[in-house]
């Protein structure tokens, strides 16, 4: 499934930390809530 403008994003499942610790989370766990995603590359890296 392709990302849509105006559309719901497609879920999918991702490594977050949280609570102290990384945890898998799914954006389907968030459903009916206001959720910001942020993807950036290279983070802490010297790219």
């Amino acid at each position: 499934m392709m990302a849509r403008v105006g559309k719901p994003a497609p879920d999918f499942e991702a490594s977050a930390f949280t609570g102290g610790g990384f945890k898998n989370l799914r954006l389907s766990d968030f459903q009916g809530k206001w959720v910001i995603l942020c993807f950036y590359p290279g983070d802490f890296t010297f790219v």
